[in-house]
């Protein structure tokens, strides 16, 4: 089956307390004389600590439109993803060469050549190399991205693969935009890389990280409008429904019951929990519906309180802590979590 080589999160170096940040989004994006006592409760209750942002912080006020703060974002995410991956092959034990294909994730920025392509010539991959880029999959990619993974790699057992994600969800933030869904966003998501590299069944690599077992998707009905991006002349405007917990509430655990009871498993077999962290209500919403505490997740909780949610680089960010930190007996099986845009969640099955 699939094993996974290694893990890399990078961030940019520019780390701020979140009072410092939301001082900043009150003087810079919200209208000339606004309330800011709603911005400064949400911002305070989503449980974020500190933030890493791709610019300093005094530089924000300067990205006059999308077109500035996509240039800043097509620079970034290539040095970005390109140490990110780097960082993964290096841990690894593996070449540049020996990567066979590459996918790409990212709904914070618009890059044609796609960012694998440009990260394949940075990094120094194969000409051959075979580029597959997602795309509008958002919180959900990272857990997506090593299922498609564990895909290919299953019909190319003798295959090395990579996934590279970069979000740098700051180049989003709308001004003049007091809208509670950017008064949310702006409070809750940072900036950041990860890379994933994996290796086939038939793969001569050796090592003591999780392999995948299975994936199952879920596409919620009638959930367009819960999460995503409405696209205009002011570029990305962040859709966040205030449904999304309900609907963890309503599918999550039949999702993991009958995806589990597939391999002859129940929840209380599960001995790692890996899920993003998609703000506080959500885990909340994940532990009620599974019937986990905060024990159980809580890298997810801290991964959410150092680094804010960094969307499709944040299962990846947990579950980098989680090989590192808890890596347990050969046996243990794990579950590896997202939700995102469609509305719909991606399960991942892993057994070290």
């Amino acid at each position: 089956m699939t094993r996974i080589a290694a893990v890399e999160v990078v961030t940019p170096p520019h780390r701020y307390p979140q009072a410092q940040i939301t001082d900043e989004f009150a003087r810079t994006c919200l209208p000339r004389n606004a309330s800011q006592t709603l911005l400064r409760r949400l911002h305070e209750s989503s449980k974020v600590d500190t933030r890493h942002l791709v610019l300093p912080l005094d530089e924000y006020a300067r990205l006059h439109d999308f077109t500035e703060a996509n240039d800043v974002f097509l620079d970034a995410a290539v040095d970005l993803g390109s140490a990110a991956l780097t960082g993964a092959l290096e841990q690894a034990g593996l070449s540049p060469v020996e990567v066979d294909f590459i996918m790409s994730s990212t709904v914070t920025g618009i890059a044609v050549p796609s960012l694998d392509a440009r990260i394949a010539a940075r990094v120094g991959l194969r000409p051959d190399v075979k580029r597959i880029p997602l795309m509008g999959l958002g919180c959900m990619a990272g857990a997506a991205g090593i299922a498609r993974l564990h895909d290919v790699l299953a019909g190319t057992p003798g295959a090395v693969g990579a996934l590279v994600c970069v979000e740098l969800c700051s180049l989003t933030v709308q001004r003049d935009d007091p809208s509670i869904a950017n008064l949310v966003a702006s409070g809750l998501f940072g900036d950041g890389a990860g890379a994933v590299v994996a290796c086939g069944s038939q793969h001569s690599s050796r090592t003591s990280n999780p392999r995948v077992v299975d994936s199952h998707s879920h596409l919620y009905p009638d959930t367009e409008r819960a999460m995503g991006w409405d696209v205009g002349t002011s570029g990305l405007k962040v859709v966040l429904g205030a449904e999304i917990p309900d609907l963890v509430d309503t599918y999550l655990r039949e999702d993991v019951r009958e995806f589990l009871a597939g391999h002859h498993l129940k929840i209380e077999n599960i001995n790692r929990w890996i899920s993003h962290p998609g703000g506080p209500k959500i885990i909340g919403a994940i532990e009620s519906a599974l019937g986990i505490d905060d024990d159980a997740l809580s890298l997810t909780w801290r991964s959410l309180r150092t680094v804010g949610n960094m969307s499709s680089v944040s299962v990846l960010h947990v579950l980098q802590t989680t090989m590192r930190e808890r890596p347990g007996n050969v046996g243990d099986y794990g579950l590896l979590l997202a939700m995102g845009p469609g509305f719909s969640s991606e399960l991942v099955l892993l057994q070290w």
